[in-house]
């Protein structure tokens, strides 16, 4: 799905990723990113976000926290982090960005809280008064005061699973004064995960409970004499959908695969930000009439029920095939796609293979690659990062 999107609103990125490949400057099992439209969409995000008062974090994971990109996002205006995990954070502050969440979808383990803390996030989002505990005394340790987010659940909200946790939205009075009271911690404000979600039926975003979750929290804050709540509601954000989440009644957002025009709704609707990303390997090897290509990256984002994954192949961009691919099941290691050579069509050894899915870099083994000077016509990489965002000897 969105291979076909990709090579309607941005086949530019499909021609470079094979012209630099067979150049010999980019990698087979590489994601490849085209930064100066990854820079307008975030301009995007940010003038929208700016017009109706809202906060933006940039979840940068998806695409394995590479640090081009980092700055790419520093340009279009969004400059701020939202860290799933530690990890995540430390590449994001090392490449420039400012840290403005951090514990949420991942909280911060115990023996690395004084680091958290030392990297002054905005907000740290805890899931229950022991780590509200653990955060607070480190950030007492640090000599600030850590302004805190509770992660809120009701009954009807919806989470992925092994996503839950969370303090009951009933007790938030509660929880709240208890927060206060901890040396090092000031409550900030409530959030949940997913505030969005694509509804296949409509092909639109829909509020989840967690969104009325939310609502009915703040509101219930806001009696208690508590007025100022920060109120974060992430999931499947873009442009289109930031005025509703305004209305709604969040003031902080985190978009991630916006950035890259990768949410399921960009696979069917033509939304303020073009897709900005591939997958970039090559053909390995032949065997009973299909060929190998290298994996290692092949993680794709079920967001959709299963469908006929396809990739672009050739190594002259004026001349490329369009094969059906087979990916290796979830409990498999990804070490090879394969491609279907039924009928006239063929694919030779080194050449390049390019698919469009929905990636989570950051969970692979996969190279990562900024292209800039795309829209100019005179692309050339920025770098080539590991999936953590780390520097490579690629090749050694």
């Amino acid at each position: 799905m969105f291979l076909d999107v990709l090579r309607r609103r941005n086949p530019r990125l499909i021609d470079a990723a094979i012209t630099l490949h067979q150049r010999g400057e980019l990698p087979a099992n590489c994601y490849v990113l085209d930064l100066d439209s990854i820079t307008n969409n975030a301009r995007s995000i940010t003038a929208e976000a700016q017009r109706l008062g809202l906060t933006a974090f940039a979840m940068t994971k998806q695409v394995g926290r590479n640090p081009d990109l980092c700055r790419a996002l520093i340009g279009g205006g969004l400059d701020t982090a939202v860290a799933v995990d530690m990890r995540c954070a430390q590449a994001t502050a090392r490449a420039g960005m400012r840290l403005g969440h951090l514990g949420h979808l991942v909280q911060v383990p115990r023996h690395e809280a004084d680091a958290a803390a030392r990297m002054r996030p905005a907000y740290w989002t805890v899931f229950s008064l022991d780590k509200a505990a653990e955060a607070a005394a480190a950030a007492h340790r640090a000599g600030v005061e850590q302004p805190m987010l509770a992660r809120i659940h009701a009954t009807g909200d919806e989470f992925y699973s092994g996503h839950e946790g969370g303090f009951a939205a009933e007790d938030i009075v509660e929880v709240a004064k208890r927060i206060d009271a901890l040396p090092g911690a000031g409550f900030a404000g409530i959030t949940t995960f997913p505030a969005l979600l694509f509804d296949p039926d409509t092909a639109a975003v829909r509020q989840t409970h967690n969104l009325s979750t939310l609502r009915r929290a703040a509101e219930v804050l806001r009696t208690a004499g508590r007025h100022d709540v920060q109120i974060n509601g992430p999931g499947t954000t873009s442009t289109a959908a930031l005025a509703g989440l305004a209305a709604a009644g969040v003031t902080q957002v985190e978009p991630g695969h916006a950035l890259t025009g990768t949410t399921p709704w960009h696979a069917l609707a033509e939304l303020p930000e073009v897709p900005a990303i591939c997958y970039l390997t090559e053909i390995s090897h032949h065997h009973g009439g299909r060929a190998y290509c290298f994996g290692g990256g092949l993680y794709v984002d079920p967001v959709f029920p299963p469908y006929q994954v396809r990739a672009v192949v050739g190594r002259d961009p004026s001349s490329v095939v369009t094969l059906d691919a087979t990916l290796p099941p979830p409990a498999a290691i990804d070490y090879y796609g394969q491609l279907d050579l039924a009928g006239p069509r063929a694919a030779t050894v080194g050449d390049s293979v390019v698919f469009g899915f929905r990636a989570q870099a950051f969970v692979t083994r996969a190279y990562t690659a900024g292209i800039s000077g795309l829209s100019a016509g005179a692309p050339a990489v920025a770098g080539i990062r590991c999936a953590d965002g780390s520097a490579t000897s690629w090749p050694a």
